[in-house]
């Protein structure tokens, strides 16, 4: 039997069809299309307040991306490289899930994480996809075995949204099939645990 899983995706930047945007809606259509039920932060709903400032984490955007991380069984995380990094507006979202440390499944724990970055060139495309992956770590999720660092100074996406580069296509709607299929893995291995706790 499926098992229905949610994954949510954050991540682009303030521009509207960000690359980073694009390549995080490409992951979340194969996520969607492999039975997952999928939402997406980006843009307006990632400009939140500093984290650590006064009232910062009581924002309408922070209370939003916090109940979906809460809610979410994956995550697929998607930056531009900023000087090397991760975005200071992805940068502060992830700050905010500190916010989640008392939670029943603190962090991100328990959720696959798929890591998606985007740069004009490979290396702080690679130097952003290890940032992604290390913030992971830190927030107790499993990265996925794949992630993507993509080059766009080499490939862009169509109008239609389709990235340019069928290896890279193919690579982020690897990234949304990991993060469903590990999510549905782990859901169907607690509902097992649950109902032999039951004796069912």
């Amino acid at each position: 039997m499926q098992q229905t899983v949610n994954v949510v995706g954050i991540g682009g930047s303030n521009r509207p069809r960000s690359t980073a945007e694009q390549a995080l809606r490409v992951a979340l259509a194969e996520a969607a299309r492999r039975g997952a039920a999928v939402r997406v932060v980006t843009g307006p709903e990632l400009a939140m307040p500093l984290y650590g400032a006064a009232g910062s984490e009581t924002s309408p955007q922070a209370r939003r991306l916090l109940a979906a991380v809460a809610d979410a069984d994956g995550i697929i995380l998607a930056s531009p490289a900023y000087h090397g990094g991760v975005s200071g507006l992805v940068k502060n979202a992830l700050d905010h899930i500190e916010e989640l440390r008392e939670d029943t499944r603190p962090y991100f724990s328990g959720r696959a994480v798929g890591c998606v970055s985007v740069a004009q060139g490979w290396q702080g495309a690679v130097s952003t996809l290890s940032a992604l992956r290390d913030v992971t770590h830190a927030l107790r999720g499993w990265p996925t075995p794949l992630g993507v660092a993509m080059n766009t100074a080499a490939s862009g996406f169509s109008p239609e949204g389709q990235c340019q580069d069928p290896r890279v296509q193919e690579q982020l709607e690897t990234v949304g099939a990991q993060v469903v299929e590990f999510a549905t893995l782990r859901a169907l291995s607690t509902a097992g645990a649950v109902a032999g706790d039951r004796g069912v």
